[in-house]
């Protein structure tokens, strides 16, 4: 079996247009690190800029599928770019659409879906309280899993945990601008407003809930004795 991703810069591989400036502090999304905690192949199709009619449209998702073999498991996430498109990708629209298009065609082909909330953008407030900045479109990846009988990974709720867990300052450095400062480096404006995308140790986090809630999907461990029931020697 292979894990295959769809997606767009917070999924993607870094690459030498998406670095930060700084050699030591790569950009990359959550899917470069994902194989890594997986005993199984993964293959990540995932670009900057994508959205879900560019990536059909550049032929990426027609070479995803060229790929897949029964069995094999595509996980789907993007939103963060339709969302700049609200006319043509609206939530309820076009993006639902499309989405719904991409678990037809994987189960067309053998696979299994699996959909993904957007990771949340780390906007905090003057207070302290960190933004919703993606508006209905989690609420429409989560309507069509229950809809069309899809997985949906929670990746929207657990980065907004994860954020708020560690705080404005700590969770600065899952990202390039907060790791840059930590290692003295200088922080450019474009680097210094760049709350989306993940240095290795963001990455790493949020791969390590995917790599967990894929198991679960798998049921991989539901075979397991429990734990929990102690024998009391007489």
């Amino acid at each position: 079996m292979t894990i295959h991703l769809a997606g767009d810069s917070t999924v993607a591989p870094t690459d030498e247009g998406r670095t930060s400036g700084h050699a030591e502090i790569p950009l990359l999304g959550w899917g470069d690190e994902l194989a890594a905690l997986l005993d199984v192949p993964v293959r990540n199709h995932a670009i900057g800029g994508a959205t879900t009619a560019s990536f059909r449209a550049e032929g990426r998702w027609d070479a995803l599928l060229a790929e897949l073999r029964p069995g094999d498991t595509v996980v789907v996430q993007f939103g963060h770019n339709d969302q700049k498109e609200p006319d043509e990708l609206a939530a309820e629209g076009g993006y639902s659409e499309r989405l719904a298009r991409f678990v037809g065609e994987a189960r067309a082909n053998g696979a299994r879906p699996v959909l993904a909330t957007s990771v949340e953008r780390r906007l905090f407030d003057d207070a302290g309280g960190l933004r919703w900045s993606h508006g209905p479109y989690p609420a429409a990846v989560r309507a069509l899993g229950h809809e069309l009988d899809v997985p949906v990974l929670e990746l929207t709720a657990f980065t907004r945990w994860l954020y708020t867990w560690l705080g404005p300052e700590a969770s600065a450095a899952l990202f390039p601008h907060g790791a840059a400062v930590a290692a003295g480096l200088v922080v450019d404006d474009a680097l210094a407003k760049d709350n989306t995308h993940y240095t290795t140790a963001g990455a790493r986090a949020v791969a390590r809930y995917v790599a967990e809630a894929l198991a679960t999907v798998d049921g991989a461990h539901d075979g397991e004795a429990p734990l929990g029931a102690w024998v009391v020697q007489p």
